[in-house]
């Protein structure tokens, strides 16, 4: 209980503990903001970790002069399309060895590759808008690896998808976050971009939990 307790604090407010780690750890905190963002895109184990306010948080304190956005926004990018790709292989050789397991039988072929198929048509949209959801940018790239999805295709979507992550809440927070109302209000402004961050996959839950009933 502590532990989540901690953990809601940091995320209500990272602008104080992000401007804390700038101020113990200086340029050090590049790495750290990197192993956050790799590790919330690339480990399919760490979804819970803050990003989109986290990015939000780093962008308000590069227009408070703290940090350096054209040193921070290439490392993110590079963290963001980093953990992509780790989970697209993760997911490709963890699932091709599943596949090959004498014992499995919980994944039908026929399934895969009609994932597959979808990837191949819709991969593109699919890594690129999964970037703006929590948990499922997550689990997006890992998928695609399963599902064979061309990686060509997948490479260069998610370079697409790292860049306007990375470089629209960081911007929006460079510009926005420093505004005296939302500076004055920024736990609840956190609070906010959690919140609507959630909304497309609670969203999307519902549909299917409604279509599954009928």
């Amino acid at each position: 209980m502590e532990i989540l307790t901690a953990f809601i604090d940091i995320v209500l407010h990272l602008d104080t503990h992000l401007l804390a780690l700038v101020q113990d750890y200086g340029v050090w905190v590049y790495a750290i903001l990197f192993a956050i963002i790799f590790a919330e895109t690339g480990l399919v184990v760490a979804p819970f970790l803050p990003g989109d306010s986290l990015l939000f948080v780093a962008g308000a304190l590069c227009g408070m002069g703290s940090l350096e956005p054209q040193i921070l926004m290439p490392v993110l990018m590079l963290a963001a399309f980093a953990g992509d790709n780790t989970n697209y292989w993760v997911g490709r050789l963890l699932g091709l060895r599943i596949l090959n397991h004498p014992k499995q039988r919980f994944i039908k072929h026929e399934h895969l590759e009609k994932t597959h198929l979808f990837y191949e048509k819709h991969g593109g949209k699919t890594i690129i808008f999964a970037r703006f959801l929590p948990i499922i940018r997550t689990f997006a790239p890992f998928v695609a690896g399963i599902a064979t999805m061309s990686y060509r295709l997948f490479v260069m979507f998610s370079a697409l998808g790292s860049v306007a992550w990375i470089g629209g809440l960081t911007l929006a927070g460079f510009f926005f976050g420093n505004i005296p109302i939302i500076k004055d209000n920024l736990t609840l402004m956190i609070l906010v971009i959690v919140v609507i961050s959630f909304i497309p996959a609670i969203n999307e839950f519902i549909k299917h939990r409604r279509a599954a009933s009928q």
